[in-house]
């Protein structure tokens, strides 16, 4: 059973309880000493480098069965934990399922994150996302015409990426990150899609508001030991999130006006806290917040992800599509 975070924390509101966590492993101790700080790099920055990962079984939102329950127990996540184990098997697909990998080629996890958070969205206090009613509409709507065009796809399927920050969010696999520090700049290896983000941490300013991009313009800052990534610049054309394990979050769209604030705190020589806010006034109603633990694996290898060599599936939905207008011409 992994090391929990969390236990004297659990009155407290999830934002609350997350950056008092992040704050408590830098407190001195009662001999005085200070418990854990991270490593420098040469040129004096705390080290968050090393490869990651989050696989988790934690759900993005809030299941409505736990309700105002912000944290669960020792013993509810041994339960969860252990239900997962017997559930991790390979099974024959449902009727009229071609199937899928079997569940070697998986990586969803079988633990809770670390903290006992009983969602990753830990603001708004309830665990779920602020979706507008238009939000919803799109995403329903690009998610029933997906074979009449591309531009109702995920840009995941189209080979684009998986977005910033849907990038971050846990995966069914590929979910590790290498981090490399060099002077004045962070690097972000994303396994999936193999896709590298690049971050300035060197006091400059975003690009001007008319250059406009997939994951946006990002520049980061450090905040004591805390690394702050502030990204504007938006196209407009991506989701928030991508994958089937962000639930009713897969699929909303992002607009121009998406601004993240991201936060990376080394917390123990094997953890990460990663933090995100997301502010969208024409999809949100308020701010919200998702925070999930990065372990460290150092044993991890990451392949490449060529994700465009040999992909048929873009065209093969779409020409399903197009048979499909064809029969309906034809009635």
């Amino acid at each position: 059973m992994r090391h929990r975070f969390f236990a004297s924390f659990r009155p407290l509101t999830p934002s609350i309880a997350v950056l008092c966590f992040a704050a408590s492993v830098f407190a001195v101790s009662a001999s005085g000493q200070v418990a854990w700080a991270p490593a420098l790099t040469p040129d004096g920055q705390p080290d968050l480098q090393g490869v990651w990962t989050n696989p988790t079984i934690t759900p993005f939102e809030r299941p409505a069965e736990l309700a105002s329950q912000q944290f669960l127990t020792e013993q509810e996540a041994d339960e969860l934990e252990a239900r997962a184990i017997l559930n991790n098997v390979d099974r024959p697909p449902p009727p009229g399922n071609p199937g899928t990998y079997n569940r070697f080629w998986f990586d969803s996890g079988i633990d809770v994150v670390s903290t006992l958070q009983t969602s990753l969205v830990v603001d708004p206090p309830d665990g779920r996302v602020p979706l507008r009613s238009e939000a919803i509409e799109q995403r329903a709507y690009d998610l029933e015409h997906i074979g009449d065009s591309w531009v109702h796809m995920s840009p995941w399927d189209r080979c684009i990426t998986r977005g910033v920050p849907g990038g971050m969010f846990p995966a069914g696999y590929n979910n590790a990150y290498q981090i490399v520090q060099i002077p004045g700049h962070i690097v972000i290896l994303h396994e999936m899609i193999h896709e590298t983000r690049i971050i300035p941490v060197d006091d400059s300013a975003h690009l001007p508001s008319n250059v406009r991009q997939w994951n946006g313009d990002s520049r980061g800052r450090w905040e004591g030991n805390t690394l702050v990534v502030d990204t504007t610049n938006f196209n407009g054309k991506g989701w928030i999130a991508t994958n089937g394990a962000s639930g009713r979050i897969r699929g909303i769209p992002q607009s121009e006006a998406l601004h993240l604030v991201e936060r990376f705190t080394r917390v123990s020589e094997d953890t990460i806290l990663y933090q995100v806010t997301i502010e969208d006034p024409n999809v949100y109603s308020a701010p919200w917040t998702v925070a999930i633990p990065l372990n460290n694996d150092p044993g991890y290898q990451i392949y490449e992800y060529a994700c465009q060599e040999g992909n048929l599936a873009v065209g093969n939905i779409l020409s399903g599509g197009r048979a499909r207008d064809r029969a309906g011409a034809n009635d």
